[in-house]
This record gives structure tokens, C-alpha cells and sequence, in this order.
């Protein structure tokens, strides 16, 4: 009885020739930023804390109930009209929007460039699972070609589990 035995898997060194260098991207995103978006982003991570929410929220409380029930000669902000109040606040939305939305923006940028790292080394993960599957399949073909020229009657041999390998997605095809 003749048996064939499929091809060869790649070699180790075939699969390590292939191999990109994983990316640092947290390094990468630091590299690219400059002062200026390194101060929108020390901000927006400061901006959207409940620390920063409750000192506003304690600045306002103070404010218009120090301007509602003080004494009227210590009162410095009119009451119901609080047209100081309302000025400061108006600059710090003023002042906040943009810097929040540059923020915003660089982290953004810097999900996104993990995202892609992340889908990088999925791609690798997949390759690698691909040329283990494959070796697997190779030895099982080794064994069974073993027992047979072993002399092994053939009803007596376990079947053989073939792997089916599929290393292309739609992804990788576009």
C-alpha cells in the first residue's frame, strides 16, 4: 500500500523571515504630538474628571449662594442677573471647547493607532496559528504513514483529522 504524503510545511525560519517588528504606537502618537497638543491632551485628561466637575460645581454653588443670601454691602454680583458668574463662565466653555476638541481629536488619532497595531498583530497571530496548523497536519501524515509501513492493517488505523486552513479574509484581499 502506497500512501502519499502531502508537501512540507514553511520552514520556522520562513515564518520568522516573514515576521514584522510589532510597533510601539503609544511611542509613535508621543513622537508625533508637539507642546502644544501635549498641553490639549493634559487638559481634556484633566477636564473630564467628576474632580474637575466637582469644583466647578462647588465654585457655582459658592458663588450664587454667596451672591443670594450674603448680606446685601457683601453681595458682589447682583443676584438673579449674576452677570459676572455668567461672563467667567462663559470664558472657560469659551476657552474649553476647542482645547477638548483638539484633545478629543488626538486621542482619537491615538485609538486609532492601536487599532491598527491591535489588527497587525491579530494578522500575525492568524499566520502563525496557519503554519502550526499546517505542521500538525504534516506529522499527522507522518504518523499515519508510519503505522502503514509498520504494517498496520488499515481498518486498524484511527482516522486521520484534516485541518482546513483558511488564511484569506475579505480584509486582507482589498
Amino acid at each position: 500500500m502506497h500512501f502519499h504524503l502531502p508537501q512540507p510545511p514553511h520552514a520556522l525560519s520562513e515564518l520568522r523571515r516573514q515576521r514584522q517588528p510589532i510597533r510601539d504606537v503609544n511611542r509613535e502618537h508621543s513622537e508625533q504630538i508637539g507642546r502644544l497638543d501635549r498641553l490639549a491632551l493634559f487638559i481634556t485628561e484633566r477636564v473630564g474628571t467628576m474632580g474637575f466637575f466637582l469644583a466647578i460645581f462647588t465654585w457655582t454653588v459658592v458663588w450664587l449662594g454667596w451672591n443670594l443670601l450674603a448680606p446685601k454691602p457683601l453681595q458682589f454680583d447682583p443676584p438673579m442677573a449674576f452677570v459676572f458668574w455668567l461672563f467667567i463662565s462663559n470664558m472657560i466653555q469659551i476657552l474649553l471647547m476647542p482645547l477638548l476638541m483638539v484633545g478629543q481629536n488626538l486621542q482619537g488619532r491615538h485609538a486609532e493607532l492601536r487599532a491598527q497595531s491591535d489588527y497587525e498583530v491579530n494578522l500575525r497571530a492568524e499566520r502563525e496559528i496557519d503554519a502550526i496548523l499546517q505542521h500538525l497536519e504534516y506529522q499527522n501524515a507522518l504518523l499515519h504513514a508510519l503505522l502503514i509501513k509498520a504494517g498496520i492493517p488499515n481498518d486498524q488505523l484511527p482516522p486521520i483529522p484534516v485541518f482546513t486552513v483558511q488564511t484569506t479574509n475579505k480584509t486582507e484581499q482589498s
